[in-house]
């Protein structure tokens, strides 16, 4: 089973707009007998916050749409359990999704900010645009 961490902001521009990011999300939730989303507590509750924000609901079938995707996203597969601390990245927030793809052994961690994430891996987790997980995911499609 493939296993994916998917940053927030892949989340938030999946329900804004219908390019990458969407097609990423789709495409997960489509798979859930061969793509595990890793999450963490902590992770739950950052897309909880960053979901809700008033400021995205100036967007079309935004409030309805990110209602869906947080019960898809609390009834998906498995919460991890972080237990190792890590201090690499220069925003101290974005720490945690080493955290987890540590303590979940993920094999991708999907964002669409390059810049927290300088490195194109870390341990066997491939760091990834959402584009670059599409084109992944299609060139392996039967």
């Amino acid at each position: 089973m493939l296993k994916v961490i998917i940053d927030t902001n892949v989340f938030v521009s999946s329900l804004i707009q219908h390019n990458y990011p969407f097609l990423v999300v789709d495409y997960i939730f489509k798979e859930r007998m061969t793509i595990e989303l890793c999450i963490s507590k902590e992770l739950q509750n950052e897309y909880s916050e960053v979901l809700s924000r008033i400021k995205f609901f100036r967007y079309p079938g935004y409030d309805l749409k990110s209602r869906i995707l947080l019960s898809n996203i609390n009834n998906f597969d498995r919460t991890y359990l972080p237990t190792l601390k890590i201090n690499i990245l220069q925003d101290e927030s974005d720490n945690k999704f080493l955290e987890l793809a540590e303590s979940s052994d993920a094999d991708y961690l999907i964002t669409g900010n390059g810049k927290h994430f300088p490195m194109t891996e870390y341990k066997k987790t491939r760091i990834v645009s959402p584009k670059e997980f599409w084109e992944l995911m299609i060139t392996n499609l039967p």
